[in-house]
């Protein structure tokens, strides 16, 4: 979802004061419906969810009036949302893209398109009950790697005994997982751990330590363009769509007298 930004003045503001009322072309929208309206969007601060609500109040009635002035008599059916959704598809034009443009921007971040790495691995995971238990648990798994260093073959019935994951019950076997299937902290030293080997090291993650014996380690590939042409569009025309929508708020907020609030043409928070 993409939102309005504020001018760097109102960012300040933002972080210290929450929103008073906000006029658009003589409607007020109140204190109180700005706060109703933070309730939808969380955020760390009262004062951001709060002007991030203002925000997206503001630009649903400058969209609101917009409807209304084209269609002065009251024609038009279906829900505000609807008229709203309607004033955009007619009035918003984003182009499509282009196989060229396509292309040149696979080439241009071919980083971002490539498969996973895949690792087979099992692991002991030991779970660490609060600050005072970091040392005893560590020392735990300091143990048991000294114990698989000497015989490798006793994994499967050290995880049966110790680990608290539910691999356990398969002699600590993860199958195949992935970057995204795992906590980074997990995955990051998989990377260039030796194959066919255990981690010299436990490695700690928000869970407790763990004991890692890593299979085989799969390096992810380049997908080809043809793969991935039709993701690559979808998001372009998006962006270019969200785009051109921020550009006509900026055109009505231009043309609307606005109290109470700074508008700067980004993106709406009203649409996806």
């Amino acid at each position: 979802m993409s939102a309005c930004t504020c001018s760097p003045t109102e960012s300040s503001a933002a972080s210290a004061a929450l929103p008073g009322a906000i006029t658009i072309g003589g409607t007020v929208i109140s204190a109180d419906e700005i706060m109703r309206e933070a309730q939808n969007h969380p955020a760390e601060e009262l004062a951001d969810a709060a002007w991030d609500a203002a925000r997206a109040l503001t630009v649903r009635e400058l969209l609101l009036q917009e409807a209304d002035r084209q269609e002065p008599d009251g024609s038009s059916e279906g829900s505000t949302d609807e008229r709203i959704r309607a004033l955009i598809e007619r009035e918003v034009e984003a182009p499509l893209a282009g196989e060229a443009e396509c292309r040149r921007f696979y080439e241009t971040n071919a980083h971002r398109f490539r498969s996973e790495a895949i690792y087979l691995a099992k692991h002991i995971l030991l779970p660490v009950e609060g600050e005072g238990d970091e040392a005893r648990v560590r020392a735990v798994a300091d143990g048991i790697i000294a114990h698989l260093t000497e015989r490798p073959g006793d994994f499967a019935a050290m995880a049966t005994e110790y680990s608290a994951c539910p691999s356990s019950g398969q002699g600590g076997s993860l199958g195949q997982i992935t970057r995204s299937s795992v906590v980074p902290e997990f995955e990051e030293p998989l990377r260039t751990a030796e194959e066919n080997a255990l981690l010299p090291e436990p490695v700690r993650s928000r869970y407790g330590y763990h004991v890692i014996y890593l299979e085989k380690r799969i390096p992810g590939a380049q997908l080809p363009f043809e793969a991935v042409r039709e993701r690559i569009a979808a998001w372009l025309e998006a962006s270019s769509w969200s785009r051109a929508v921020s550009q006509y708020i900026g055109i009505l907020a231009g043309r609307t007298e606005i109290d109470g609030i700074d508008l700067d043409g980004t993106d709406s928070p009203l649409v996806q």
